[in-house]
């Protein structure tokens, strides 16, 4: 090993076992159920009679009217009033994801979290149940953007844009094509109708994104620029978009697809980089599983006799895998030892597992110096430059904890630093320690001793960016408030009277760990969906491994 990479090892195992030792005790259970509730409060459309966030009520049930669709219900994405198609996807992919890999962990908490992903789905059903067309945004983000008021209130228009065969969008469409495959793993059992509708959209949504190629940005314009123009092209959501529904449906066609365009759609670029636009880090871990997975099933025993997982045989027709089952005596109960699970090949795989073992290397504390866009504050908190960094966060912790499990099953570590011999780099232990540490700091584990998620400990954010939170509620104030009358409440320096319980805000904006709390700085104190989508599966992780020695 060189001496400077040792010098990196070195500083990681420092930096993560005083990460370890001085971190406070959370409730991670009562966080999650936080951040989970916090989706209720981000509501459109007709709220239900279980709604908990009282203080919201039914709001935009006439969206899409003027396209001759229903469009009614789904999320706003963060403190205004505008429901933007391409990041609710997201957000509805990245919480499904949670609910897939840590199921288990979510406990009581399961049925809640799977209510606040189908709120995305049924929308999102409803955005794509036209043929040919996806409808991806609800609402002229400028005149909206231009008003203070709340969204029971808004008058501004409800344009409604859409994507078809002439105006094309792989990348909202991909992207949503990948949250109805992932939603529909996570009702697999719960609702199987359900889930069974969900991956035929999928399939229809996916096909019609491969087909007609294009950005949403240069169909759309100025009606989804600036918010959320699409800056690393719609190729990532292609592969994104495939793997999940290689993931959810196991057919041949997909695998192959991969196998086609790895290249073609730049599977390796921007590997650094992961949330509602760039896909590159989380197409290549997500699909890295299936490496680790053939790599620990070689010696995955199943006696004889039990029950066989239906993909045990020794061909399945429905997912197109070969499998090899060999035969083997080793008490005096016959069993079968699972030889090999191919996926194609193996070395199909490895440029993924190298990919993703790139990018964890570049995250981590010590490693990261050779990546100047990843950085660490003086308190610990993971940094990239750009407004909203808790998204960063948040994101690209889930992927360490996800990576983490994965390398887990496989007894594997990630090479970093070491040349990947040696039994050197960097072991599933000390990646959970990294993510643990992000969730801690968000939670009140920093120099300022706060947490950045509303209503969680005793001192939280108070004048978040957000309208419906800022002004008063429709059963405090009965009277409309327009659209300019709300900038007094926009400024006030009061606190806001209704509490967004468990959203996070983006957080400090650099490496100095500050934070104002003030409503006027948007970029560190405002909310959004993307940001809690991911935190979902952390603290559901964390609350039942809060000591990671489990």
């Amino acid at each position: 090993m060189a001496p400077a990479k040792a010098m990196a090892v070195v500083v990681l195992a420092v930096l993560l076992l005083a990460a370890s030792s001085a971190t406070a005790v959370h409730d991670y259970g009562d966080a999650l159920h936080k951040s989970i509730l916090f989706f209720e409060g981000q509501r459109s459309g007709k709220l239900p009679p279980d709604q908990r966030l009282r203080w919201r009520h039914d709001s935009a049930l006439h969206d899409g009217a003027t396209a001759g669709v229903d469009l009614s219900g789904g999320y706003y994405d963060a403190g205004d009033n505008v429901k933007f198609g391409f990041p609710m996807a997201f957000t509805a992919t990245l919480m499904s994801w949670g609910l897939i890999d840590f199921a288990k962990n979510f406990g009581a908490h399961e049925g809640e979290a799977r209510r606040a992903v189908r709120w995305a789905t049924d929308y999102l059903m409803k955005a794509t149940a036209t043929p040919g067309t996806v409808y991806v945004q609800v609402g002229d983000a400028g005149r909206d953007h231009a008003c203070w008021e709340r969204p029971e209130d808004m008058d501004t228009p409800r344009t409604v844009y859409k994507v078809d065969r002439d105006h094309p969008g792989s990348d909202v469409a991909a992207e949503t094509a990948a949250a109805l495959a992932a939603g529909s793993i996570v009702f697999r059992e719960a609702d199987p109708a359900y889930s069974q509708r969900l991956l035929d959209r999928a399939v229809e949504v996916f096909e019609f994104a491969d087909k007609y190629r294009g950005p949403y940005s240069s169909s759309l314009h100025s009606a989804v620029c600036p918010c959320y123009c699409d800056f690393s092209g719609y190729q990532d959501e292609l592969l994104w978009g495939a793997a999940w529904l290689h993931k959810a449906s196991r057919r041949r066609e997909y695998r192959d697809y991969i196998r086609r365009n790895e290249v073609a759609l730049h599977a390796g670029d921007t590997i650094n980089e992961f949330g509602w636009d760039n896909k590159h880090a989380g197409i290549n871990v997500l699909i890295s599983k299936q490496q680790y997975i053939i790599a620990l099933s070689r010696s995955t025993v199943v006696k004889r006799g039990a029950h066989m997982p239906p993909f045990a045989s020794r061909r399945s027709p429905a997912f197109s895998i070969d499998y090899r089952i060999q035969q083997t005596v080793i008490d005096p109960c016959s069993v079968y030892v699972v030889k090999e699970v191919l996926m194609g090949k193996d070395e199909f795989f490895q440029s993924f597992r190298v990919n993703a073992d790139n990018f964890i290397c570049s995250l981590l504390p010590g490693i990261s110096g050779q990546h100047p866009q990843i950085q660490y504050s003086p308190g610990g908190l993971l940094f990239k430059v750009g407004n909203s960094n808790m998204q960063h966060v948040t994101s690209l912790s889930f992927l360490l904890l996800a990576y983490s499990n994965y390398l887990s099953h496989a007894n594997a570590r990630v090479p970093c630093g070491s040349g990947g011999g040696g039994g050197g780099g960097a072991t599933p232990l000390q990646l959970r320690r990294v993510a643990k540490r992000q969730v801690d700091y968000i939670l009140g584990d920093n120099p300022l001793r706060m947490s950045y998620m509303v209503g969680y400990g005793p001192r939280f954010p108070q004048r978040i960016h957000h309208r419906a939170s800022s002004l008063p509620s429709v059963s405090a104030h009965p009277a409309r408030i327009g659209c300019r009358d709300g900038a007094a409440w926009a400024v006030s320096p009061a606190p806001n009277p209704n509490l967004l319980v468990g959203a996070v805000v983006g957080g400090p904006s650099n490496t100095t760990d500050a934070f104002p709390d003030a409503r006027a700085v948007f970029q560190q104190s405002e909310p959004a969906t993307y940001i809690n989508a991911p935190l979902l599966g952390l603290l559901a992780y964390f609350s039942a491994h809060p000591d990671l020695a489990q």
